[in-house]
């Protein structure tokens, strides 16, 4: 199961398999399609329907802005794991290094946000790479310099490919 929080202040317990959400310990059948603008739209078990759009993501803090029938939400999702972790009074995100930047799909680099040598904080805008015709913008993983910039504006990148290393 999965905590996730809604704009920092609603939690609950959740799992997805395919075609069935569990939440509160409630089955919810659903059909998922990827629409041509590059939303989501999602039809329930009672038939109600859904439109979803990824507004931002950020995979390293487990994080993510989507709006669902134009109603905005701020989500962040605490996996087993973490779950875990957090019972034995483990913080990982405050042990967390800075890194590499890597991007987590194919996509298209439309603003680059930092300079070589400058100093970030965790949570500062970085870059901002297109893929699936939505902007997702990058953020710090932690209080960092950047080292060196690996891209450059309109530059293609592959799933996994370095942009941005920091120190």
């Amino acid at each position: 199961m999965y905590q996730v929080t809604f704009n920092n202040n609603k939690t609950i317990e959740a799992d997805v398999q395919e075609g069935h959400a569990l939440i509160a310990d409630k089955s919810f059948p659903f059909d998922i399609q990827k629409q041509a603008d590059g939303g989501y739209s999602i039809i329930t078990g009672d038939q109600k329907s859904y439109q979803l759009y990824l507004t931002e993501l950020d995979l390293k803090g487990k994080t993510a802005k989507v709006s669902i029938n134009n109603h905005h939400y701020d989500i962040s999702v605490k996996e087993p794991i973490d779950l875990l972790l957090s019972k034995m009074g483990i913080n990982m995100a405050a042990h967390r290094k800075a890194e590499s930047i890597k991007a987590p799909m194919p996509g298209l680099i439309l603003k680059i946000m930092v300079e070589e040598g400058q100093s970030i904080k965790k949570g500062d805008p970085v870059l901002i790479l297109e893929a699936m015709k939505m902007e997702n913008v990058f953020k710090a993983p932690a209080d960092a310099t950047v080292k060196l910039i690996r891209i450059q504006q309109g530059m293609a990148v592959e799933k996994g490919a370095v942009l941005i290393e920091l120190e």
